[in-house]
């Protein structure tokens, strides 16, 4: 069976995943999907947050914990399903990472409701948490990078490979499998490639 890392890059509802295998210093993908976070795709719930301040707070409250309890069910699901598919083709994900915000700790939901800023990061912190949960049910690890630090960890800490070749190697990964290959793939993919020289 082949070890694999996986990326996962996180926006409100959603999160991209890619597996990475293969050397360290030629990895291929594997698999690549986005994963969805809410059942309903609906502005409400897709930025649970921002939905949550239109409403009386119990009504926030009891909403919250509903999308979060969905987004932890959906995760596990779809996490699951990943690493069925993966062990079928003999594969098996021995490590994972998951790009982070800030990472600053959020207040209280009054707090939060009375702060733009701090609804774009719970938003966030929602979705990252519902993997994070998911993640821990199935004995995955889970390293968290911060994103604005993703290609200074790639180039200086785990692979010493300059930030500028890592773009064009990462651009490279996602011309055999096609579009999509956006940045939240891209992304996804060097946050994998970091769990492998782990």
């Amino acid at each position: 069976m082949q070890t694999a890392g996986l990326g996962f890059r996180v926006h409100s509802g959603w999160a991209a995943a890619v597996v990475l295998c293969g050397p360290l210093d030629a990895p291929v993908v594997v698999d690549r999907r986005k994963i969805q976070l809410v059942k309903i795709f609906t502005y409400a719930y897709r930025q649970p947050y921002h939905t949550a301040g239109k409403m009386p707070r119990h009504d926030a409250v009891k909403f919250i914990r509903g999308v979060q309890l969905d987004a932890k069910r959906l995760a596990l699901s779809s996490l699951r399903s990943l690493l069925a598919n993966l062990a079928e083709g003999d594969f098996k994900i021995v490590h994972s990472a998951l790009l982070l915000s800030s990472g600053r700790a959020l207040p209280a939901l009054d707090q939060i409701l009375a702060s733009h800023a701090l609804i774009h990061t719970a938003d966030g912190e929602l979705f990252r948490d519902s993997l994070r949960a998911a993640c821990a049910t199935c004995n995955l690890p889970l390293e968290g990078i911060r994103e604005k630090e993703l290609f200074t960890t790639a180039s200086s800490k785990a692979l010493c490979v300059q930030p500028a070749a890592l773009k064009r190697r990462i651009a490279a990964l996602g011309k055999d499998i096609g579009p999509p290959w956006s940045q939240d793939e891209k992304f996804a993919a060097l946050g994998a490639w970091i769990t492998l020289a782990r």
